[in-house]
């Protein structure tokens, strides 16, 4: 690792033994996303009572987001010229975002989102610190957005919660 006054601003030109921690965490995170995605359409396919129409769009909105995020990492992962992970067994496999069954409460279902949110997080910032050790600025800005993004929907679902 590089200390922080040898850090500076990088184009494209890493070699893959400059990004292969990096890359790591992104694969990670990318299997997680994954995970997180599916629960989401699980979700909204399957919410029910009295805050069905509010949780079904929200998930529908937040499973829209995922959506892109996983795309984006993938593609970035490939900037490097590594290959992101891309079966649903590795997914599985370097994922702590679990599966959820389909028959929870509304309650629960939001409780769930919001404990993959933690974990996402955690990815997010293993992530950004790796990209911030090498000076990839076009990384980090890519996850910072992920994070402000994520943040902001966490207190949301918080506040839905009334916590």
């Amino acid at each position: 690792m590089s200390t922080t006054a040898e850090k500076r601003y990088r184009k494209l030109g890493f070699d893959k033994s400059e990004t292969q921690r990096l890359v790591e965490v992104m694969n990670s995170l990318l299997a997680n996303y994954h995970l997180h995605y599916q629960k989401l359409r699980n979700f909204h396919w399957n919410v029910k009572g009295a805050d069905f129409f509010d949780l079904h769009e929200q998930f529908e909105e937040r499973y829209d987001i995922a959506k892109e995020s996983i795309d984006e990492i993938a593609e970035r992962i490939r900037v490097f010229g590594h290959t992101p992970l891309s079966n649903i067994s590795d997914y599985m496999e370097h994922s702590n975002i679990k599966e959820s069954p389909t028959d929870l409460p509304a309650e629960e279902m939001v409780q769930e989102i919001l404990k993959d949110y933690q974990i996402l997080l955690s990815y997010l910032t293993d992530a950004m610190n790796a990209a911030i050790d090498i000076g990839d600025v076009g990384t980090e800005d890519m996850l910072n957005t992920f994070i402000q993004d994520m943040e902001k929907h966490h207190w949301m679902l918080s506040s839905f919660l009334g916590k």
